[in-house]
C-alpha cells in the first residue's frame, strides 16, 4: 500500500491540525520509498522497537508517542506518530480505554477529558481497574464510597483534575500522578499507569490501517516493576 494513502486513513480519523502546538505528531522519518507491505505498531518508538521492526522486515513503524529527536540509526525506516490528535479524536485513546472497561456511553467530553456516568463503588471500580492494571493505585482523601460520575484521561492527565471536579465528577482515571497532586485532590483518583492507560490505542490504529498491509505489534511493557515477596 502507498504509505501516504495509509497515513491519510489515520489523519482522516485524527486530523493532524488538531494536535497541540508543542506536539510532534506526523512524519518522524520519511524515506524515499512509498510502498508499505508490513507495519509495526508501537506505543513508543525505542531502540528495541526499531530492532524488532527491522528484524521482522517491517517497512514502517507507527506509534502513539512522538519523538522529539531522531537518532541516525532510525533514519532508514519510515516512522509516523499520532499523539495528541489521536487523544482528541472521537474513538481515540481515552475512548478506547473506556470501552475496554465495559462502559458504553460518554456523557461529556472536552479536548482530552471524557466523562461517563455510572452507579458503582470505589472498591468495585478499583477491582475492575486492577484487571487492566495490576499496579493500579488510588487516592481517596474524602473517604468516598459511591461513584456516579467518572472522568477519564489516558496518559498524564492530572492537569484536568480541577476541570473534572468542576464538572461534578466523583473520580478520575489517569496516569503519572505526583505526590502533591494526590494530596490536594478533591476527588478520588485512580492512577493506572501511563502505559496501561494508553496501550489499547494500538487497537484503534490496527482497525484503521489493517486493510492492505500486514500489521505486527511491537513487544512492549511498562518500564515499572514491582518486587514480589
Amino acid at each position: 500500500m502507498d504509505k501516504y494513502q495509509l497515513v491519510k486513513k489515520i489523519e482522516d480519523f485524527a486530523p493532524l491540525e488538531t494536535a497541540e502546538d508543542w506536539d510532534c505528531s506526523g512524519w518522524v522519518v520519511e524515506t524515499s520509498s512509498r510502498e508499505i507491505k508490513r507495519i509495526m505498531l508501537a506505543l513508543t518508538i525505542t531502540c528495541d522497537v526499531i530492532k524488532q521492526a527491522k528484524k521482522q522486515n517491517c517497512d514502517m513503524v507507527i506509534s502513539h508517542h512522538p519523538l522529539f529527536s531522531v537518532p541516525l540509526s532510525y533514519k532508514d525506516i519510515d516512522l509516523y506518530c499520532a499523539h495528541t490528535n489521536m487523544d482528541k479524536a472521537k474513538g481515540g485513546t481515552t475512548d478506547r480505554l473506556i470501552e475496554s472497561l465495559g462502559f458504553s456511553g460518554i456523557v461529556s467530553s472536552g479536548e482530552f477529558l471524557r466523562i461517563v456516568e455510572c452507579d458503582t463503588t470505589v472498591e468495585k471500580f478499583a477491582v475492575k481497574l486492577l484487571k487492566i492494571s495490576p499496579n493500579m493505585r488510588f487516592v481517596n482523601n474524602r473517604n468516598a464510597v459511591g461513584l456516579k460520575r467518572i472522568a477519564f484521561c489516558s496518559g498524564s492527565g492530572s492537569e484536568f483534575i480541577p476541570e473534572a471536579f468542576e464538572m461534578g465528577c466523583d473520580a478520575m482515571v489517569t496516569g503519572d500522578l505526583k505526590f502533591h497532586t494526590a494530596l490536594e485532590s478533591p476527588i478520588v483518583l485512580f492512577d493506572i499507569g501511563h502505559f496501561e492507560s494508553e496501550i489499547n490505542v494500538l487497537d484503534v490504529f490496527e482497525t484503521l490501517i489493517s486493510e492492505g498491509v500486514e500489521v505486527i505489534r511491537a513487544f512492549e511493557n511498562s518500564p515499572f516493576r514491582q518486587i514480589k515477596s
